[in-house]
């Protein structure tokens, strides 16, 4: 592979703004340098081959179909030295325990409302707070059990938190499925260099959902609740079911008795199960308090939750978080529960609601990202650089008819790592999701999914929106010498 030329328009992640590589992705990059484009064009094949018999697959919603696609797979890894990612674990740790205390507050007290730290107009226009859930205490009051924080890196080399997914974040199995294509097609890396595991998560996953178990002591029985096989993620729930060795299941397969224990249909008959790791949303859950048109939930189950016969990850009105307005209040509620300052800076966020903050931004279009409070995915956003007039003014009239839902973020200049394209290497713009596990502790992957821009300029890195993969690589450069 040529280095010569390639050149990134912002930081690179592997390669520093004179050519050279950065220190953690030097035996990585010489390596390269020593393949030739025929034996890379035959590695990344291998690659492609690989997620394809893994079944490595999402399902993209488009034009009324449903449509399984192969997960692009980028044969380049993304590389982060030990000591950066460290650091970023422990300001994860940091978000996630300040997260997880704000949303027990919210169903509690609401002592940081009262304290006038966080607007009760807020609170009061979320689609995600649920009035069922106050006054309830879950397992280790935990609500978010999982959760998968989006960070990006700027042209000032800095990683700024980007958001938070506390409803059910997806995409941890691409993470180890891409460290085992990667595996394949570079094991003389993996037995000289020092990059840190990451398929310890199943285990860690597990560990996190036995112990809710509202029978301690006794092997739990769990069980992963999937919407089915036309979900985005159906993937996802197989292999983690598949991985932790427990039950994947449908509404239709589980049942609440009379005295609100849940059980799970078997051919051998009623078994009682003890967590459920729910990948259905809230509105879903239960047709006796949520939408009663769902059939993809279980009828009574929020009933035999709040009477602490199941548990449930993440907790019901977890999502309360997982809301764009609420991101741009995590440095305030760390320092407000935590009495910290915060490790991991916000991307800086103009809140719409805001008369000022929504002056500026209805100013400032052409130049702004802007998000809807709850969507995901990548869709319903506003790219303000690459929008067109039309789009800016129907953006305009969104924001001034629902304020609330709306905030606005600088147009990032993201950095870049090196894909293969046809004729060497090409800079790409790319982010990193680590998933996050609280329990009496909180665990961090090791690195994360990286998702990288295929497209040249795209700053959209959504899997739903073309964009691919990337092995993520911690590399301890202590013991890399």
């Amino acid at each position: 592979m040529e280095w010569t030329h390639y050149r990134s328009p912002g930081w690179d992640e592997l390669i520093g703004p004179d050519g050279s590589p950065r220190a953690s992705a030097r035996p990585l990059v010489e390596y390269l340098a020593g393949l030739s484009r025929r034996e890379l064009a035959e590695r990344q094949l291998a690659a492609n081959v690989a997620a394809r018999v893994m079944g490595v697959t999402f399902t993209v919603y488009t034009e009324g179909r449903n449509v399984d696609r192969t997960l692009p797979f980028d044969l380049i890894p993304r590389v982060i030295s030990r000591a950066e990612w460290d650091r970023t674990a422990a300001g994860l740790r940091q978000r996630i325990r300040a997260l997880n205390l704000f949303i027990g507050d919210i169903y509690g007290k609401q002592q940081i409302v009262k304290d006038k730290v966080f607007p009760a107009s807020l609170l009061k226009a979320s689609v995600n707070f649920r009035p069922q859930c106050v006054g309830i205490r879950p397992p280790l009051d935990v609500w978010a059990h999982i959760c998968g924080s989006d960070l990006v890196r700027d042209g000032d080399g800095v990683l700024y938190a980007l958001e938070d997914n506390l409803r059910i974040p997806s995409g941890v199995s691409y993470m180890i499925e891409n460290r085992m294509v990667a595996k394949r097609v570079f094991p003389e890396l993996f037995d000289t260099s020092a990059i840190l595991p990451v398929d310890d998560y199943p285990a860690q996953l597990y560990d996190t959902l036995a112990a809710l178990s509202p029978r301690p002591g006794e092997t739990p029985v769990i069980a992963l609740l999937t919407p089915g096989v036309y979900n985005s993620a159906y993937f996802e729930h197989c292999y983690l079911a598949q991985a932790m060795g427990i039950e994947l299941v449908e509404g239709g397969d589980l049942f609440v008795d009379d005295d609100d224990v849940c059980h799970m249909r078997t051919v051998y008959g009623p078994r009682r199960v003890d967590v459920i790791y729910r990948r259905v949303d809230d509105a879903f859950l239960d047709p006796e308090v949520f939408r009663p048109d769902s059939i993809l939930g279980v009828p009574g189950l929020i009933r035999s939750w709040r009477a602490g016969k199941v548990a449930l990850a993440n907790a019901p009105g977890a999502g309360v978080a997982d809301d764009k307005v609420v991101f741009a209040y995590v440095p305030k509620m760390i320092r407000y529960y935590l009495d910290e300052e915060p490790i991991l800076p916000n991307v800086p966020s103009y809140l719409c609601e805001d008369p000022a903050e929504r002056a500026h931004v209805l100013a400032h279009l052409d130049e702004l990202v802007v998000k809807p409070a709850n969507e995901s995915g990548g869709y319903g956003m506003l790219i303000g650089p690459r929008s067109t007039r039309r789009q800016r003014e129907q953006f305009r009239k969104l924001i001034e008819a629902d304020p609330r839902n709306y905030i606005a973020q600088p147009t990032l200049s993201l950095s870049t790592a090196p894909i293969l394209g046809e004729k060497g290497p090409e800079p790409r713009h790319l982010d990193l999701r680590p998933f996050i596990l609280s329990r009496a502790d909180v665990y961090v992957t090791t690195g994360g999914l990286t998702r990288v821009a295929m497209k040249r300029n795209s700053l959209v890195v959504n899997s739903s929106q073309g964009g691919g993969a990337k092995d993520t690589w911690v590399v301890d450069m202590d013991e890399v010498g």
